[in-house]
């Protein structure tokens, strides 16, 4: 290998690296804003049929929150996987919501494909704002926010979970 071949290899190298670290910069979650956990426990959404869900009914127990929409990929991907880890810890007091930026039709289409264990409210495009107040500067989905007993976020994810982090997750509280 001659010392030009080297010498561009390197560079291509730095290039992928520092445009790794601009996406981890962009897509990195931020820090929750001011009132956010407050303004999150005190709003309630629609359920596919209209019914209020109320945020303060979830209180008290550890709860984990998940912005989705029906026509984002990694967000159905991700979503029998939360339902399986709704289904292993909800015994010991987790509870999942599915916080859908979405409108009723679309997502009631969806549930009657795959239904869910756990209850999906509509966001629709306040789930976006709330999501950004909540540590998502981007807005991008999916967006998952672990809530802890108290009410305090606990941790915050942006982009599609795996399993691992879920077990990390139900170490939390």
């Amino acid at each position: 290998m001659n010392r030009r071949t080297l010498l561009m290899g390197g560079l291509g190298a730095a290039a992928a690296a520092a445009g790794a670290g601009v996406a981890w910069w962009r897509l990195r979650p931020g820090p929750v804003l001011g009132e956010a956990e407050n303004q999150f426990w005190a709003s309630a959404f629609p359920d596919v049929l209209g019914a209020p869900v109320s945020m303060a009914g979830f209180r008290g127990r550890p709860l984990l929150v998940n912005f989705w929409a029906t026509w984002c990929p990694p967000c159905v991907e991700e979503l029998p996987l939360i339902n399986t880890f709704y289904r292993e810890h909800s015994g010991r007091g987790w509870q999942v919501l599915g916080l859908a930026v979405d409108q009723a039709a679309p997502v009631s289409r969806f549930l009657a494909r795959l239904p869910l264990d756990f209850p999906v409210a509509l966001a629709g495009f306040a789930g976006s704002d709330m999501a950004r107040s909540l540590g998502n500067p981007s807005g991008a989905l999916p967006f998952s926010v672990v809530f802890g007993v108290d009410g305090a976020v606990l941790h915050r994810k942006l982009g599609k979970v795996s399993a691992e982090e879920l077990a990390q997750w139900a170490l939390l509280v």
